[in-house]
C-alpha cells in the first residue's frame, strides 16, 4: 500500500508510474477523497472542542443560578454528542473508503524497470548453460511420465478434476527430492531459516501481502472463512505482521516448503496439458526482510540463490527482469529466472523473485526501529520461488531424458533417492 502523505506530495509521479503499469491515473481521486477524510475530522475536532467548552460552561451557569442557560447547554452538549457519534460513524465509511482505493494501487516500479505492456518488453539479463542436444526428438514430461506409467493425469482427473496429476512411485520421489535439495541448500548454505507455517491463513494475511481484495478470484476460499495459501510467501512475510523489530533483528530470511492452491483463473487454454499450470503444487519460498538500505542487494542475494538451485541440478536458464507491465501488483522490480524445457524447445519460469519496498509493510504494520531515531521505520520485504518443485520436476524429466523413455538423476539428487542413478518402466 502507498502512503496517502506522498500521494498527495507527489501526484504526477504516482499516474505517471500507473501510466508504465498500463493503469488508470488515480491520483486525483485518492487525493479529493483524502481531502473529504480531512475535512471531515476537522469539523469533528471542532465539535470535540465545542462540547468540551459547552461542559465546562454548564458548571459555571449552575454554580451562578442560571439554570435555564444551563439547561440549554446541557440539550447542546446532547446534540454534539449525537452529531460526534453519527460523525464517527461517517469517518469510519470515509476512511474505508479510502483504504480500499489505495488498497487497489499497484507499488511504483523502479526507475530502471524496463517499461513495457507486456512480456515481450521483458529484458533477458543473464543465460547460463547451454540446452542439451539429443540425438532423438525430446518428449515433453507428461509423455515421459505416462509412458513410464508414474504420472497419472487420468485418475488425478477422475477424483478432482482438471489441473492435477497424482505421480507414482520414484517419480513422485523424484518431486520429494527436489523439495528436500532446495531446503538443504537454502537453509545449510544460504542462511535461510526452515519454517513450518498454516496452510490455511485469514483474509488480514492477505490482505497483507497484496492477494486481497484485488485477485480474490485467483485463490480457494473455505466455508468458514479460510482461504488456502497460493505460496507460502503469504505466511512466510506475515511473521512480522503488527510487529517491531530492532533494525539489529535484520534482515530476517526465512524458507518453506508447502503445497500451493491456485484457482488460475483466467488461465482458460493456457498450458492444460501436462503439470506446468496446476491447481495444486509445491513450491520452496524464500522471503526476507530487510532494512530500507539493504533491499536491493538483498534481492540480486536472493536471485542468486535460486539461480544456485539450476546450476547444482546442471539445468540451463536465463534471468530476465521484467518490464513494468509484466510486473506482479506488489513488487518494484522482479527478476524472473526461466529454465530450458527441451520437449518445449523453449525457456519457461520456474521463480520469479521480487522486492516490494514497503509496500506489504504499510499493510501489515511491520515497522522496525534504529537506534537514537525516535521514528519507527516501514521493514522492506522480498520473495521468491527457490524454486517451483513441480516445474523442477518437469526440467530434470525433459533435460535428463534418455532415448528408451527413461530419466537419470541428476547426481545431486542420488543421495535423496537412495542412489537411484536411472528411472525407466517398471520401476
Amino acid at each position: 500500500m502507498l502512503d496517502i502523505k506522498w500521494i498527495r506530495d507527489n501526484p504526477g509521479k504516482l499516474d505517471e508510474a500507473l501510466r508504465k503499469r498500463s493503469a488508470a491515473p488515480a491520483a486525483i481521486d485518492l487525493i479529493k477523497l483524502d481531502e473529504t477524510r480531512r475535512d471531515h475530522l476537522k469539523k469533528l475536532q471542532d465539535l470535540q472542542n465545542r462540547r468540551n467548552e459547552a461542559s465546562k460552561e454548564i458548571g459555571k451557569a449552575k454554580g451562578s443560578g442560571d439554570n435555564v442557560r444551563a439547561d440549554a447547554l446541557i440539550a447542546e452538549v446532547a446534540e454534539i454528542k449525537a452529531a460526534i457519534q453519527e460523525g464517527e460513524e461517517t469517518e469510519r465509511r470515509i476512511d474505508a473508503q479510502l483504504q480500499d482505493a489505495l488498497a487497489r494501487i499497484p507499488n511504483l516500479p523502479f526507475d530502471e524497470v524496463p517499461e513495457g505492456a507486456d512480456e515481450t518488453a521483458n529484458v533477458e539479463v543473464r543465460r547460463v548453460g547451454i540446452p542439451p542436444e539429443f540425438g532423438f526428438a525430446p518428449k515433453e514430461h507428461y509423455e515421459l511420465g505416462e509412458a513410464l506409467g508414474l504420472m497419472d493425469f487420468e485418475q488425478a482427473g477422475r477424483m478432482a478434476g482438471s489441473r492435477f496429476t497424482m505421480l507414482k512411485g520414484p517419480l513422485a520421489r523424484l518431486e520429494r527430492a527436489l523439495g528436500q535439495f532446495m531446503l538443504d541448500l537454502h537453509t545449510g548454505e544460504h542462511g535461510y531459516v526452515e519454517t513450518a507455517v498454516p496452510l490455511l491463513v485469514r483474509d488480514e494475511a492477505l490482505f497483507g501481502t497484496g492477494q486481497l481484495p484485488k485477485f480474490s478470484e485467483d485463490l480457494f476460499h473455505t466455508t468458514e472463512g479460510h482461504w488456502l495459501i497460493p505460496t507460502a510467501e503469504v505466511p512466510l512475510t506475515n511473521i512480522v505482521r503488527e510487529r517491531m523489530l530492532d533494525s539489529a533483528e535484520l534482515p530476517i530470511r526465512v524458507t518453506a516448503l508447502t503445497p500451493c492452491f491456485r484457482s488460475e483463473a483466467g488461465s482458460a487454454g493456457r498450458d492444460t496439458r501436462g503439470m506446468l499450470r496446476q491447481h495444486q503444487f509445491y513450491k520452496v519460498e524464500l522471503v526476507s526482510m530487510t532494512s530500507a538500505e539493504t533491499a536491493v542487494e538483498e534481492h540480486e542475494r536472493m536471485t542468486a540463490c535460486a539461480e544456485e538451485v539450476l546450476k547444482r541440478l546442471g539445468l540451463a536458464y536465463r534471468t530476465v527482469v521484467l518490464c513494468t507491465g509484466d510486473m506482479g501488483f506488489g513488487a518494484r522490480k522482479t527478476y524472473d529466472i526461466e529454465v530450458w524445457l527441451p520437449g518445449q524447445g523453449t525457456y519457461r519460469e520456474i521463480s520469479s523473485c521480487s522486492v516490494c519496498g514497503d509496500f506489504q509493510a504499510r499493510r501489515m504494520g511491520a515497522r522496525y526501529k534504529v537506534a537514537g531515531d525516535k521514528t519507527p521505520h516501514f521493514v522492506h520485504t522480498l520473495n521468491g520461488s527457490g524454486v517451483a518443485v513441480g516445474r523442477a520436476l518437469i526440467a530434470v524429466m525433459e533435460n535428463y531424458q534418455n532415448e528408451d523413455g527413461s530419466i537419470t538423476v541428476p547426481e545431486v539428487l542420488r543421495p535423496y533417492m537412495g542412489g537411484m542413478v536411472r528411472i525407466a518402466s517398471g520401476a
